[in-house]
């Protein structure tokens, strides 16, 4: 019989898969800038492959601990349809939030790069805010979909789903309110500029609340929620 995870527990997973998930963004953003010879698109495709496949590995890796949440918006929309307790939401938050910041520092560490920088990469205009509107919308509709119906393609879905999101909108995609403040601390080839990022995780908080009202109706039926203590 397998044993409920503790809150501790979930939390680390929490920390570790949202820390992975910013190395490999971070670290496949320099890497390819490196060595793409100044070809931006080359560099982008390798940055969202590696992104993409990077998020396949840590919701199988973490998935059966903590749900595989490392994302700011996906908990709270768990939460608001009683998958996760309310109460957990802002250590699961602050957990992804570290673990986010942890890896920009450790992809820093690896390119022997200043561990912390301010980016001066500029993401500005309503385009971007739109961008990730629809890029949120889109990403908590892949998961409210898959879970409710075919729950063991999540990890592949949410992989394809970015992978896909990076080239199809203006602002790559960000999706992820842990993930555009942690990239205001990386001035590389993933970087934001830290006054962009309000209107990105305004445009990602309007997208998620989008998506989980839009799937509440569409496909109300509930996956089992991850066991708790």
């Amino acid at each position: 019989m397998t044993m409920p995870e503790t809150l501790p527990r979930r939390l680390v997973a929490e920390g570790l898969g949202t820390g992975w998930l910013l190395c490999a963004i971070v670290g496949s953003g320099i890497m390819a800038e490196r060595l793409s010879g100044g070809n931006s698109g080359i560099a982008l495709l390798c940055n969202s492959l590696a992104t993409g496949a990077a998020l396949i590995v840590v919701i199988l890796t973490f998935g059966a601990v903590s749900g595989a949440h490392f994302n700011p918006v996906v908990t709270l929309a768990d939460a608001s349809q009683g998958g996760l307790p309310w109460r957990e939401v802002a250590p699961y938050i602050a957990s992804q939030m570290g673990g986010a910041f942890l890896g920009v520092v450790a992809a820093h560490a690896m390119f022997d790069l200043p561990l912390v920088q301010w980016s001066g990469h500029v993401r500005s205009g309503a385009p971007q805010l739109v961008s990730e509107a629809i890029a949120t919308f889109g990403l908590l509709a892949t998961i409210w979909g898959t879970s409710r119906r075919r729950p063991e393609s999540v990890p592949f879905a949410v992989g394809l789903y970015i992978t896909a999101a990076y080239w199809c909108t203006s602002s790559t995609s960000f999706a992820n309110p842990a993930v555009t403040l942690a990239r205001a601390f990386t001035d590389t080839f993933t970087g934001i500029r830290f006054s962009d990022t309000p209107a990105f995780i305004g445009g990602q908080l309007i997208g998620a609340c989008a998506a989980t009202v839009v799937f509440r109706w569409l496909v109300p039926a509930r996956p089992d929620p991850v066991r708790r203590s």
